[in-house]
């Protein structure tokens, strides 16, 4: 037991601004698959619904938290929520249900997300520089802002019901706006910011009903604003909250910015502003107080300090936030204490994991106790002392390679230079792949989960795994691809696959932490110097290649993907961890060489993901995360390609960090940016290969093959056929084996037109 003794103050109040919605066992998972697949019923997945929000209030409330959060949940992402509710919906969609038709509702919410026959999905992109996912509303001068849904009202009555007074969350205008694109239909240069004022009535209508059921406080957030774009927009952000915080109707308003600074000149905006609160993330803002400061506090106005991380798992050092927080005190009348963020990022549980180090153990918090942390930090500086928690700060064990460090010590600049004179080893234009993997059938899984519990012996599931591999090369072979990919049976994800293989990460049993919609991840903990203790590949992919006379690709993940999809040590830089990560896997590239692999795909999902949010910062990442990825590739042989992909995200302001990774082809997600990126290198006279993904794996339609030859022809206008490659747009693991082997068929076709036509 510890305790420390702060000097009496006002009455501080603690909050969180969100949690995760997953359930402890990933019920909202099984249950909206199921609902997918026709064995779930509206009813029955509503059902599921409401315990999950009964229990987040519930564990919230026995956390010790003051201030509960509500419409956090949702069935599968905030902003799609945020469209629906004020029917900024694309036509190619149909129109709203009738009340009470909820089964037509649930239908037409998840065409936008996945996607229907006739209808492709909703673009979707990472949330800011988080590993979540976000559907891109697409807007246009023919849509008119309405609110037309009650979800926020009806989970605010629904947690008064259940005698919990929360506070509705909502995206705020200014965040929902920028983050959106003009549909296809707008005029060019129209922009959906210019709906801005009609929105905002929609959002007044919203807040008096909400006011009228009794609400007192309504979140509005706009991380918009931790962004480069987002401050230059101080204009709007004044017009609004001038508008919503002149409303007669309303409850109080709680603005909150997250992710990094929105520097003094919004501060200033919305401490002018008629807004009862605002909060800030103190813990991603290293400028934030120093930014309070400048326009000296904020006076009446509420600040909610995001002092306690939301996105990563160490443990909160009490002693320095409290000292933190104190200095914080002195800029405003009234303080809450916060999350930094919504604690979706982050595990559920801790007391879950039972297999974790105890001394690495106790370094860790995820959501619950994370959300008992901020109740914690709430009560001393109210009550002036801290009891209930063990231990001081958030020490992490240490663990470190001399090895590792004295070969990264070692190596010179031609340790992350190829030659320049190199190529494809195919020679044929329009080459066919996959990405990666292929699909994770139930059996699979089931004798995965078998073999984890000792009751499958090692030689029955290998096995099982050589005979799945057998079944993926020969269906490649027959559907007639160019060069194959073993379909990664032995994986359980392309992150904890490497992490459970590399000194230095630990995995959990029940880390899940939310992606897009059912899709959750377990992220390994990055806690030590990395090293690869032996080959972690070679032994599979080997296989895969004396089951064929085509080349197969042997598939690693990169070192920022590792970082960025893991959680992170936070005592030294994270280019320094990315180079031991790199390290590593440059030891595996040779081994694949020396198996005689000549296509090694790198795959950098996250490379845009991890790009910090202000332009400033921007290059000083992309010159580690690209040193990282050479590190890892450049010792590879002329003759042997390197291949490198990427996952769903804006990558504009990537390119020149795309280009620089200097891998011999690129696959990027192409299919839902109507090939984007693919116009972006071709204008820049991008010199390697390309490999836009032609159709969207994330939604279940089978893409047909004159649907998949309008994008390879889309593609072929903007960059040589030369360079060009065709895939999906990511691995297939999601998907079922008869819409993937379809699919595949159709893009083979696409791409025998398109080869034909170029001759």
């Amino acid at each position: 037991m510890s305790s420390n003794t702060t000097s009496s103050g006002p009455s501080v109040r603690s909050t969180v601004h969100g949690y995760p919605r997953i359930g402890p066992r990933r019920e909202l998972k099984r249950a909206s698959e199921g609902h997918w697949d026709g064995t779930v019923s509206a009813r029955e997945l509503d059902a599921v619904a409401a315990e999950l929000r009964a229990g987040v209030l519930d564990q919230l409330r026995e956390a010790g938290v003051d201030d509960l959060p509500s419409n956090t949940f949702s069935f599968y992402d905030g902003v799609l929520d945020t469209a629906v509710l004020f029917d900024l919906v694309p036509s190619r969609f149909a129109s709203p249900a009738a009340a009470g038709d909820r089964q037509e509702h649930l239908r037409r919410y998840f065409a936008l997300a996945r996607g229907e026959q006739g209808a492709p999905p909703l673009e979707m992109t990472k949330w800011f520089d988080t590993n979540y996912h976000y559907l891109v509303p697409e807007l246009s001068p023919n849509v008119r802002p309405r609110l037309v849904g009650d979800k926020p009202l009806a989970e605010f009555r629904e947690a008064l019901a259940a005698g919990h007074h929360t506070r509705p969350v909502l995206v705020g205008p200014l965040t929902f706006l920028l983050l959106s694109k003009a549909a296809e239909e707008a005029p060019q240069g129209w922009r959906p910011l210019e709906l801005l004022d009609q929105l905002v009535e929609a959002y007044a209508q919203l807040l008096g009903d909400l006011a009228a059921a009794g609400a007192t406080e309504v979140q509005l957030d706009e991380p918009i604003l931790a962004t480069d774009e987002g401050r230059a927009h101080v204009a709007e952000l004044d017009r609004v909250y001038r508008h919503l915080g002149g409303l007669t109707e309303r409850p109080s308003l709680l603005v909150s910015a997250y992710f990094g600074s929105i520097g003094p000149d919004a501060l200033r905006v919305l401490k002018e502003s008629p807004v009862e609160a605002v909060g800030l993330d103190l813990v991603t803002d290293d400028e934030g107080v120093e930014d309070l400061v400048k326009i000296s506090g904020f006076g009446s106005t509420r600040l909610v300090a995001g002092v306690v991380e939301g996105r990563n798992v160490w443990r909160t050092d009490v002693p320095a936030t409290l000292a933190e927080l104190g200095t914080v005190l002195g800029l405003t009348d009234e303080l809450s204490v916060s999350t930094s963020c919504s604690l979706l990022h982050v595990p559920l549980d801790l007391d879950a994991e039972t297999g974790l180090d105890p001394n690495l153990r106790g370094a860790l918090a995820f959501a619950k106790q994370k959300a008992a942390e901020t109740a914690l930090l709430g009560r001393a500086l109210s009550q002036g002392t801290v009891t209930g928690m063990a231990g001081g700060g958030a020490e992490i064990p240490s663990f470190t390679d001399s090895r590792v460090r004295a070969r990264l010590e070692a190596l010179g600049p031609d340790a992350v230079r190829r030659p320049e004179n190199r190529g494809s080893t195919t020679g044929a234009k329009l080459n066919t792949t996959t990405i990666g993997s292929f699909p994770q059938t139930p059996e699979l899984r089931r004798a995965r989960a078998a073999h984890r519990r000792g009751e499958l012996p090692t030689d029955e599931y290998e096995a099982l795994l050589r005979k799945e591999i057998d079944r993926v090369i020969a269906l490649q072979e027959e559907i007639g691809l160019d060069v194959l990919v073993h379909g990664e049976p032995e994986r359980n994800d392309m992150v904890q696959y490497f992490a459970e293989q590399l000194e230095g990460y630990a995995t959990t049993q029940n880390g899940w932490v939310q992606s897009y919609g059912s899709r959750c991840v377990r992220p390994p903990v990055l806690y030590g110097d990395v090293s690869r203790p032996e080959p972690m590949t070679v032994e599979w992919i080997t296989y895969a290649r004396s089951r064929t006379d085509k080349p197969v690709k042997g598939m690693l993940t990169g070192p920022v993907t590792m970082l960025a999809w893991s959680f992170v040590r936070t005592d030294q830089p994270l280019g320094e961890t990315a180079r031991q990560v790199g390290l590593a896997l440059r030891d595996e590239v040779a081994d694949l060489e020396r198996a005689g692999i000549r296509h090694i795909q790198v795959d950098e999902a996250a490379l845009r993901e991890l790009l910090p949010l202000r332009e400033e910062q921007q290059q000083a990442y992309l010159d580690w995360a690209v040193e990282s990825f050479r590190l890892a590739t450049s010792g590879a042989a002329p003759t042997t390609t390197i291949h490198t992909h990427m996952c769903y995200s804006e990558f504009a302001t990537v390119v020149d960090g795309i280009e620089a990774l200097d891998a011999d082809v690129t696959s990027v997600e192409a299919a839902r940016s109507r090939m984007e990126l693919v116009r972006d290198l071709g204008e820049r006279g991008y010199r390697r290969s390309i490999g836009p993904g032609v159709y969207d794996i994330h939604s279940p339609r089978v893409p047909s093959a004159d649907e998949i030859e309008a994008s390879l022809r889309l593609a072929v206008d903007h960059v040589d056929a030369a360079h060009l490659w065709v895939n999906p747009d990511c691995g297939l693991k999601t998907r079922g084996y008869a819409e993937v082997e379809q699919s595949l068929r159709n893009m083979v076709e696409a791409a025998r037109r398109v080869r034909a036509d170029l001759g």
